[in-house]
């Protein structure tokens, strides 16, 4: 017997360590000749076993010490505006241009900044005033387009910042550094610091959750801008689709009951912590909570993206778009329903706010799609009581040129890219409401006062969630790494 044993025993020295760690006779019975084992070579795929780094995985309870002190923010709903909204035909009134639209940006102005490859070979940067028009909304007086008339009742909820500003002068890495906090792909997203640093506060659902809308169109997303970069992979932000299969892979596979999960996930458990136990990487604790996890989700998820149970009056307030799944309106209603289930960070991308031409007709029609509905989660929040300790954030990742691009007429223009100013906005948990904060000069080109920088704006977030983030660390090939890399400073004036 001893001898068939041997003839059975793996050739592979990974698979004899491992089964010298677990009782000889239960893995033979229990793993069916040890066929389990070689399983697991396929469900950690192609990756290697050995860690890149001496951290230990933290689970999805949070790094011991955090946070650094109260909580302000318990929650965050982050409706990232994908392709640079116009502030010129938003928030960031210029009744100067008026007198100016059609004259020639002065180069005083411009002063030398480089340009993208769409409008720098035009000879001409004719100025263009915004054919919206603008009025003073709420106690705080704050200007706010006709385009934006569901926002507009809001202002005093809201803490604008007219001055933030970025390097980046092209869709992809700016998006990349808002999301990363560097415009090189590979570091970790926002919700992926977040879920490492602050953990989970509902073990039945991600720690982060992505929502994108459906049939946007515009710039490409990639999956990588809510990625975990070098954080244990749990952390990375999980995509909630519309449709039958909010998460890919969920379900059973066809035919299958799923009466003896538990029991295989048991089984499986033992055979990673062996492993676990013979290489030290903390990606195969990673993978542990991510089976765990996937098993809970399983009735978590379907619970969670029901919404049967919303009122009308819900959906009205929202637009007649919520009633549709994976729109924006859509999302904004569900992002609602996760932050109650206090999903820690809530990701929004909306596509579509990219216009080089026709921007008149192009941005009206955004602001028709999610005006309504990201005006409603605010109101829809507040009158729950969770604004308090939940921070809402709006904004794309850059601004637009007072020039036009392309030929101006009387009704039709283009915005070129402008990273030196643009306007985003913030409500809720810990942050000043009907506050506007920052200031640009005559153009809406460059900032005279205050100026707000993505490092300054990510610092300033985690400070609101309890995190310093000078603390937030991870060590990464023997360097250590941050949201803030080695900048930020928190914008205090803006805290409530």
């Amino acid at each position: 017997m001893c001898h068939h044993h041997d003839i059975l025993r793996s050739n592979s020295k990974d698979l004899q360590k491992i089964e010298k760690q677990i009782d000889r006779r239960e893995f033979l019975t229990k793993t069916s000749l040890g066929l389990g084992a070689m399983a697991l070579g396929s469900l950690l795929g192609t990756e290697k076993l050995f860690a890149s780094s001496g951290n230990p995985v933290s689970g999805m309870n949070g790094i011991p010490g955090l946070p650094h002190f109260a909580q302000r923010a318990k929650r965050i709903v982050y409706l990232f505006q994908s392709g640079g909204p116009s502030q010129l035909e938003t928030f960031d009134y210029k009744p100067k241009l008026y007198d100016l639209h059609g004259q020639d940006l002065p180069a005083s102005v411009r002063q030398g900044q480089r340009l993208t490859g769409m409008s720098a070979d035009q000879t001409a940067f004719p100025m263009t005033s915004s054919i919206y028009k603008f009025r003073q909304y709420g106690e705080s007086r704050a200007w706010v387009s006709e385009l934006m008339p569901h926002t507009a009742e809001i202002v005093d909820d809201l803490c604008f910042i007219k001055s933030m500003h970025t390097e980046q002068i092209n869709h992809d890495p700016a998006i990349t550094f808002f999301q990363t906090g560097h415009q090189l792909p590979g570091r970790p997203s926002i919700g992926s610091w977040l879920s490492y640093g602050l953990g989970s506060d509902n073990q039945n659902l991600p720690s982060f959750i992505v929502l994108v809308s459906k049939n946007a169109g515009g710039q490409p997303l990639y999956s990588r801008l809510w990625g975990n970069g070098f954080l244990p992979t749990e952390h990375q932000g999980v995509q909630f689709r519309s449709g039958k299969d909010p998460v890919l892979y969920l379900n059973n596979p066809e035919n299958y009951e799923g009466a003896d999960r538990r029991q295989m996930l048991d089984y499986l458990k033992k055979l990673n912590e062996a492993q676990f136990d013979s290489y030290g990487d903390p990606e195969i604790n990673a993978r542990i909570a991510q089976y765990e996890m996937a098993y809970r989700m399983q009735t978590s998820v379907p619970e969670a993206t029901d919404m049967s149970d919303e009122p009308d009056y819900v959906y009205d307030m929202y637009g007649e778009d919520s009633r549709d799944p994976g729109t924006y309106a859509a999302n904004c209603l569900l992002a609602r329903k996760l932050l109650e289930k206090d999903v820690k960070f809530v990701q929004l991308y909306h596509q579509g706010w990219d216009q080089h031409g026709s921007l008149p007709s192009g941005i009206k029609s955004q602001c028709n799609k999610t005006d309504r509905a990201s005006a409603a989660l605010v109101k829809d929040l507040k009158q729950r009581g969770l604004l308090e300790d939940t921070l809402v954030i709006w904004g794309g990742e850059f601004g637009r040129t007072v020039y036009s691009q392309g030929k101006l007429t009387a009704d039709n223009y283009g915005r070129d890219h402008h990273p030196r100013c643009f306007t985003m906005w913030m409500a809720g948990a810990g942050v000043k409401p009907g506050f506007t904060y920052g200031e640009t000069d005559d153009f809406s080109y460059n900032i005279v006062k205050d100026p707000v920088h993505v490092h300054d704006f990510h610092a300033t977030l985690l400070h609101l969630t309890g995190v310093d983030h000078e603390k937030l660390i991870f060590k990464h090939q023997g360097r250590r790494y941050r949201l803030t890399d080695v900048h930020g400073h928190v914008v205090k004036d803006i805290l409530a």
